[in-house]
Formats: structure tokens, sequence, C-alpha cells
């Protein structure tokens, strides 16, 4: 008997498109997701029909319906710079103490880069500067330090390398400070063949802690002769440790197969970066961007996630 299907998508589905928005944009995608003053909060990637992309906040109280996209809100790139020239986009949000952390993508003039912003109410936001050089992008905080790694703070990113093969590997760094970062080192590879994830991978959604370890989403890129096609697996990393893997699905758990999903900007592409759990302690629900078009939402059991990656890990 095959196994349930893990993520169950919302029969309201796209929940926000361009035309929920107050101003002229191209399209909306690719959201962090935070919960604040009793509200879901969206941090959407907006592209306008520049192909120039900022940040933007829409707050909604059940999550899922009723919208309210707040113009005023938003995070614009700094277009002076050279590290966001040509905007920013997909970013990460992870509660540190009392601040939101929002790691996101600067486009400088030499490929992509990690930036790191904090922000306590969406309204305000202090930039930290750019925490990885080019190229590298689709990275996240893990929301506190560890002490086993010398009271360190922990990043996953995705640099690309040329050598000893071409790809993008899934890497963690650690930081004393949030300024400066070393002992990076590869945590998932790319797999090779004719895996669902063998041509490049990159994080998904920031860690969640979990009493077996941290649970993270990843999408992994097959190049087929169609074009590529972005879809998401799991895997879990030791709590105290990170850096070290103890799981890591060797199916993918979410695919393009709706109809909104396999047509847009970007075909083929479920793109996740964002997830809340509910007061249940399982209820994951799942912000993601649609073929670089709209914002979906999917939700699933925590417990049967990570049950379900005890028997289908490699």
């Amino acid at each position: 008997m095959s196994d349930p299907e893990l993520f169950e998508r919302h029969p309201s589905n796209p929940i926000l498109t361009a035309r929920d928005w107050p101003y002229t944009v191209n399209a909306v995608f690719n959201p962090a997701v935070a919960h604040l003053d009793g509200e879901t909060l969206l941090l959407a990637r907006v592209e306008d029909r520049s192909g120039i992309s900022h940040l933007c906040v829409a707050r909604s109280r059940d999550g899922v319906s009723h919208w309210v996209v707040e113009p005023e809100r938003r995070l614009l790139p700094d277009l002076a710079s050279e590290a966001e020239r040509y905007g920013i986009e997909d970013p990460r949000v992870t509660i540190c103490g009392d601040e939101h952390m929002i790691v996101y993508t600067g486009y400088s003039n030499v490929g992509p880069l990690v930036r790191l912003a904090s922000t306590r109410d969406f309204r305000e936001f202090e930039r930290h500067g750019t925490v990885m050089p080019p190229e590298d992008k689709d990275a996240a905080l893990f929301p506190r330090r560890f002490p086993q790694a010398g009271d360190r703070w922990a990043l996953i990113h995705r640099p690309v390398s040329t050598l000893p093969r071409p790809g993008a590997q899934i890497w963690l760094s650690w930081s004393p400070d949030l300024h400066h970062w070393g002992d990076h080192t590869v945590l998932l590879p790319a797999r090779e063949g004719g895996w669902w994830d063998a041509h490049r991978v990159g994080l998904c959604t920031p860690p969640l802690e979990t009493e077996r370890g941290w649970l993270i989403l990843y999408h992994g890129v097959r190049v087929t002769t169609a074009g590529s096609i972005y879809r998401v697996g799991i895997a879990l990393l030791d709590l105290e440790r990170p850096d070290r893997v103890l799981a890591r699905s060797d199916e993918w758990v979410l695919g393009p197969e709706a109809p909104y999903e396999r047509a847009g900007d970007v075909p083929q592409v479920v793109f996740p970066c964002g997830w809340l759990l509910g007061d249940d302690g399982d209820t994951l629900r799942v912000y993601y961007g649609a073929a670089d078009t709209s914002i979906c939402l999917a939700t699933a059991s925590l417990r049967t996630l990570l049950d379900w990656l005890e028997r289908h890990s490699s």
C-alpha cells in the first residue's frame, strides 16, 4: 500500500496573487512567515514590472483569507548599493529573542548574496549587511546559539561550486556574533545520477526544533529535457550539533502537481520559504511560492512527517 500524501493543499490556493496587491506588480511568491500580534504575517517577495523584487507585508487573522496587504510595511532594495542593485528576494524569518531576524537574498552586480536584517514590528527594518558573498542564497538562521559548538550561531546557506563537480550544495557555517562566519562545511550535498535532487539543493524553510532534532525542508532540482523541476524533501539534524545529519528523505514530499504550480513565470516549481507550527504542536502550515507567480498554502502533521522520515531515509 502506498503512503498517503504528506501535505494537503488548501482548497483556496493560490491564497494570494498579484491581483491582491494595491499597486501594480507582476508576481508575488516565496514568502517568509511570522506570527505577530495574533495574526499570520507574510513577508512576500513582490516582483514589479521592471523585474526588480522587494519585500512586502500581508497579514491575516486566520492565515488563509481576508489578507490585508500593507504597502507602507515594505523592505525595499537599496538600489544605490552594490549588494542590492538588482533587488532583494526570498526571505526567511527566524525569531531570536525579541527580534525577527530576516535572512534574504540580495542581487548584486556580480550575483546573488546573503543579506541580514532585523525587525520587531515589520515596520522598521535594520540592515546588518552582507553575510555571505556571491554566489550564495537560500539561507536561514537557527533561533539560538549552540553551547556544544562554542556558544555560536549557525547559518544554513547554499553557495555554488564548480569543483570537484559543478552544482549547489547546502552548507552550514558558524559565527560568534552574526558578523564573522567560519568553519564552513557541507551539510547536504546534491545527489548524483537520476535522483530527484541530483542537480542542486537549497534550504526552503528555517529549521524547526522538534524533540527528535531540527527538521528542515529543502528543495531539490532535477533537470529534464523539458526543463527544471523544483521539489521539496525533508531532513533531520542533531539538536545540539546541527552539522550532523540524522536523516534525509530519499523521496520528495511535495512537488508541482496543481495547475498553478505547473504553469507560471517559472513552471514546475514549489518553493516554501516559511512555516508555522499550530497551537496543537502538530499542525504545520507551509507557505510557498508556486511557479514564481503566486502564494499558496499546504498543511501537514509534524508527527506524521517525522515518522515517515524514519522509514524513508537514505
